[in-house]
């Protein structure tokens, strides 16, 4: 039985049965994205391509980072946030009442990861949804 400590993913730290993949979604609640925990903390968006990953920053908290290098924010708290402090995208929990996940399209190939751009200075963290939706947010990210 594989079980994977939800830690250090989430921000509930509890053990999972079985659980690798994450989904994240817009501030329409609807499905976006996914980490897969097994694939070296790698965010796919909902259509099969590989845009980020995670990078452990401190305790809980992650840095987001583009395969193009490019430091896209944090995962702090279940929440994906840009450099501004709004949110971008955010675990199912966030939501009331979140769509129905579609069906996820076919994994495309990772590409490989450029050299990281150092991470700038967290921002305060606002109670908002930032001007460019998951998907977008994410998709800066490709190299």
């Amino acid at each position: 039985m594989k079980i994977i400590a939800v830690c250090l993913l989430t921000f509930v730290c509890s053990v999972v049965v079985a659980q690798d993949e994450i989904s994240l979604f817009d501030g329409e609640g609807r499905a976006a994205a996914y980490i897969v925990a097994d694939d070296d903390l790698t965010i796919y968006l909902w259509s099969g391509e590989p845009v980020a990953y995670l990078v452990r920053d401190s305790g809980r908290d992650f840095h987001v980072y583009g395969f193009n290098g490019n430091h896209l924010g944090w995962f702090v708290d279940g929440i994906v946030r840009g450099h501004e402090g709004d949110a971008a995208c955010a675990v199912e929990s966030v939501f009331s009442n979140p769509q129905p996940e579609p069906v996820k399209s076919v994994k495309s190939l990772k590409p490989l990861k450029s050299l990281k751009e150092l991470a700038p200075l967290r921002p305060l963290f606002s109670q908002q949804w930032g001007e460019l939706p998951c998907r977008s947010f994410l998709k800066q990210g490709e190299p």
